[in-house]
């Protein structure tokens, strides 16, 4: 089943809307950015991210958009205060819309890429008490490390990583082998557990950092 890819959305829509038989209101679905963290030629993100998306899209209740910050060419001079610079506004209106997060990031050099941190840089109250869960690869170690160094970045930003993740082993690996599916999913129900229950926070009480 393909993902549900999200429209233009309003980035202060309440968690809520009217359903159109009964006039009640109904939870929105949720809604997952899957973020591309590598912009290195001859990458395998997409084509991994494609394959989580696809997964992510068939679970009940969410959206999903897979966001590429290949797409996005930041400035490489962090502003000190609010900027009009059209990359920086595109990416930050589809990060503040989204509930929740997957990043999808190689290992290099036992880090992740320079790129994915200096988008990270870039912004605050985006990624502001969500939750954040991973999809990585390169190598034996199948990118661990850097997740363990995203997790820590992520904890300064308010932003609450999931224990679960998804992990690729090998040099050519693009998808998890048998029991991947079941990790994917795992890791999934965690997420959507965590962006239901931040987001019902928010609406109650808009978090300050």
């Amino acid at each position: 089943m393909a993902p549900a890819l999200l429209g233009t959305v309003p980035v202060d829509t309440l968690a809520t809307a009217p359903t159109r038989d009964s006039g009640t209101t109904r939870p929105r679905p949720l809604r997952l950015a899957v973020v591309i963290g590598s912009t290195r030629a001859g990458r395998r993100g997409p084509g991994i991210a494609r394959w989580f998306a696809e997964r992510a899209g068939a679970h009940e209740g969410t959206e999903v958009e897979v966001v590429d910050l290949a797409d996005h060419p930041l400035p490489a001079v962090l502003a000190d205060s609010g900027t009009s610079d059209p990359a920086v506004t595109a990416l930050g209106a589809r990060l503040a819309a989204a509930d929740a997060f997957v990043i999808v990031t190689p290992e290099y050099n036992h880090s992740f890429p320079a790129p994915l941190k200096h988008a990270i840089d870039w912004y605050g109250s985006e990624w502001h008490a969500k939750p954040i869960a991973f999809v990585s690869y390169g190598g034996r170690g199948g990118g661990l490390r850097a997740v363990e160094q995203l997790r820590q970045v992520f904890a300064e930003l308010h932003a609450v990583t999931v224990r679960e993740t998804v992990s690729l082993h090998g040099p050519s690996e693009m998808a998890p082998g048998p029991g991947g599916d079941a990790a994917a999913t795992a890791m999934l129900d965690r997420l959507v557990w965590w962006a239901d229950a931040l987001r019902a926070a928010r609406a109650h009480r808009p978090f300050t950092s």
